[in-house]
């Protein structure tokens, strides 16, 4: 009733056809052109096609980068001075040295003199901060966020399985549209997310400390992007499977957190300095304590932390022990969906980031990103299909075509980050009015015609070889018509015969098999051929009731065709 009594003049949704039809045309008049002429280019052989996609290359690029980063990684030792105090009341703490904001020391040597100096030393607290914190839950789900949450969390969930099982949770009501960028709500839906909240929280051991306010952090028109956040409605469901029932506790979770208190811990943070020595740094001992578990009780999250004993300023502390400890650089971790998604979604602002901070929120709202929400599982998924990635445990990783792909296909624009971004900032622009499609059509056109001559013009090389391998078909047995060879084909079993002329043939969608809601199998045809007859178990009736029978199939006495007879045991 709500949009009904609010209805808008085309006129005002135009823009919203022009860029919608704008990425259409951009997605296909890229992909069909470059994707046939680098096929005939770049493909030796038959078989599916070289892909090539506006979306599909630059998400290829990010794990292909990722994939060289670790691949050229040195590995480099580093090392650590650790020293144990001890305060007056026997209480134990540690610190780390530290000279400026440097704690990792490349040279060994450097700390092995300054450990001799420690011999016989005591220390003294110099300074000691201590400041309360407050720790706001993340923010509400919008697809890509629930997509890296979930196949972070659950084993064998992909992107696409997430939006899968999402869009059945939609569909049975249970929550909001889930194809959507934006981590907010609208505000006009203050109303109803309070009678959803009271709804969802009435059976819940906390809800004494679920208080419904009207943050900006949650309700805020600037940033909404034509759908809300993901949340869940009033319905509650009764019986979900695991995968709906993951997905939606996730949901609900995520909503509920916002109405919980802010979570609220105490930082300390000690200085120690050497007395009697003169050193460039000094001993840092940092610790926390969770004072208000707030929004964390939600979802049980665990604080794991280090806490300090009580220390004041100029207190002598005893220095117990002290060793140096090695460490190594770690290489960058392989791309997962959870982090593929987050440099997809703010077109790599934002890079390593786990939270959605206001500079990726910036990315989103304006439109720089690659792909959309409803797109970029799609996008993965393809990447996959194609055989451009592939995926060990919950990693991302380029193959052996993906790879040379990006190394040999020419349109170096096409793996830009900042071009595709900007072709999406492009369309979300159509959006607003401040550009045409006319305009962005024209670049799309543009750029397809000079990339195809690029393309042709290019020196020969082969990227992928596709080498076709013909099955040997199995022999079901001997045709009952000539003789020869009777072999399963893509929609039936028939005689190798048939160029010659020999009809015979058992179709697998067989109209009178089907009526009983059954399909030919190679036993039922080898046992037909060999016997004559072969039975046939959990055959359907018409009203619906299992039997067995006996079927043969012969030869119609006055044309060539085969008819079906059943006999039953007596």
């Amino acid at each position: 009733m709500n949009g009904l009594e609010n209805i808008k003049l085309n006129t005002e949704l135009r823009p919203l056809q022009d860029a919608g039809v704008s990425r259409q045309w951009a997605d296909w008049v890229i992909g069909i052109n470059l994707t046939s002429v680098a096929t005939l280019k770049y493909q030796k052989g038959k078989g599916k096609a070289l892909n090539i996609g506006r979306v599909l290359l630059p998400t290829l690029k990010i794990i292909y980068d990722r994939d060289k980063e670790i691949g050229n990684f040195v590995p480099e030792n580093y090392y650590k001075l650790q020293a144990t105090f001890k305060t007056k009341d026997e209480q134990e703490y540690e610190g780390t040295y530290i000279e400026g904001k440097d704690e990792k020391f490349k040279s060994k040597e450097t700390l092995e003199e300054i450990q001799q100096k420690l011999t016989d030393k005591s220390g003294i607290v110099s300074d000691k901060q201590v400041q309360k914190k407050k720790e706001y839950p993340p923010f509400l789900f919008n697809l890509s966020n629930l997509q890296g949450y979930i196949t972070n969390k659950y084993k064998g969930w992909t992107s696409d399985k997430v939006l899968k099982v999402a869009q059945s949770l939609y569909e049975k009501k249970f929550i909001t549209y889930p194809r959507t960028a934006s981590v907010a709500l609208e505000e006009s839906l203050v109303g109803k997310t309070a009678k959803v909240l009271e709804t969802l929280t009435e059976d819940l051991p906390y809800k004494d400390e679920v208080k419904f306010v009207k943050s900006k952090r949650i309700f805020d028109n600037s940033k909404v992007e034509s759908h809300s956040a993901i949340v869940p409605t009033y319905l509650k469901p009764k019986k979900l499977s695991t995968d709906e029932e993951q997905v939606y506790q996730a949901i609900k979770n995520r909503f509920i957190m916002q109405f919980m208190p802010v979570a609220e811990y105490e930082e300390t943070r000690i200085e120690t300095n050497i007395a009697g020595v003169d050193l460039k740094g000094l001993f840092i001992s940092k610790g926390k304590v969770q004072l208000v578990e707030g929004w964390k009780k939600v979802e049980k999250v665990q604080s794991k932390d280090t806490i300090l004993p009580l220390v004041h300023i100029n207190d002598d502390v005893d220095l117990l022990k002290h060793e140096i400890t090695t460490h190594v650089t770690k290489p960058p971790k392989q791309h997962t969906e959870r982090t593929l998604l987050r440099v997809m979604e703010t077109c790599g602002k934002n890079y390593d980031g786990e939270g959605t901070d206001e500079e990726s929120l910036n990315a989103i709202l304006s439109g720089f990103s690659i792909g959309t929400p409803a797109t970029r599982a799609e996008t993965i998924k393809k990447l996959k299909d194609v055989g451009y990635i592939t995926m060990q445990n919950k990693n991302l990783l380029c193959t052996e075509l993906g790879s040379k792909l990006v190394e040999t296909f020419p349109i170096k624009d096409l793996f830009n980050l900042e071009f595709t971004g900007r072709l999406e900032k492009s369309l979300n622009d159509i959006e607003k009015r401040s550009f045409t499609k006319e305009e962005f059509l024209q670049l799309i056109f543009d750029f397809t015609t000079k990339s195809v001559e690029t393309i042709k013009n290019e020196k020969e090389v082969t990227i992928n070889e596709v080498t076709s391998q013909r099955k040997p078909n199995e022999v079901m047995g001997k045709c009952p018509v000539c003789g020869h060879a009777v072999i399963e084909g893509q929609k039936g079993f028939g005689c190798s015969n048939w160029k010659n002329g020999c009809k015979f043939v058992i179709w697998k969608n067989d109209k009178f098999l089907a009526t009983m809601k059954k399909k030919p199998t190679k036993t039922m045809v080898k046992a037909l051929l060999k016997n004559g007859i072969a039975p046939v178990k959990g055959l359907t009736s018409k009203k619906g009731n299992k039997f067995d029978a006996n079927l043969r199939y012969e030869k119609n006495p006055d044309n060539e065709y085969f008819s079906w007879k059943m006999e039953f045991d007596k």
